[in-house]
């Protein structure tokens, strides 16, 4: 299998991340979670792929290693470690410079857009990432 095709985005740590104890909140991380998986879904393919397919989230896995702090300039990276049936897994990480703060998996399921009933993960599409 080749090497998982990464994709990046930048994110700085504002006000509005940050929970009571001043770090970013654990549902900030979901929603990055979120947000990188359906940009790099829609880096990689066409409007007729996107016209066909969905993706529903089965399971996220989720560990802290270090806290994100406000002001600090975070780079988000996601691939795909493998599809397989109707299955995907996700991988997103959140870094500060070297350090490694969140290692997330998330299992995803493809849906048929007009029954949203589970669907193989065709060829073409395993080919993309």
């Amino acid at each position: 299998m080749s090497e998982p095709i990464r994709y990046i985005k930048q994110v700085k740590v504002s006000q509005e991340h940050l929970d009571q104890l001043n770090h970013v909140n654990n549902i900030v991380y979901l929603q990055w979670v979120q947000e990188i998986s359906e940009e790099h879904w829609r880096d990689r393919t066409t409007n007729e792929i996107r016209e066909k397919v969905i993706w529903m989230v089965l399971d996220h896995h989720i560990m802290y290693k270090k806290q994100a702090l406000l002001g600090d300039e975070l780079r988000i990276v996601t691939f795909v470690k493998g599809m397989t049936g109707v299955r995907s897994i996700r991988h997103v990480e959140v870094w500060r410079g070297d350090e490694l703060l969140v290692e997330t998996h998330s299992q995803w399921c493809m849906l048929d857009i007009d029954t949203l009933r589970p669907k193989r993960v065709p060829e073409e599409i395993i080919e993309l990432f």
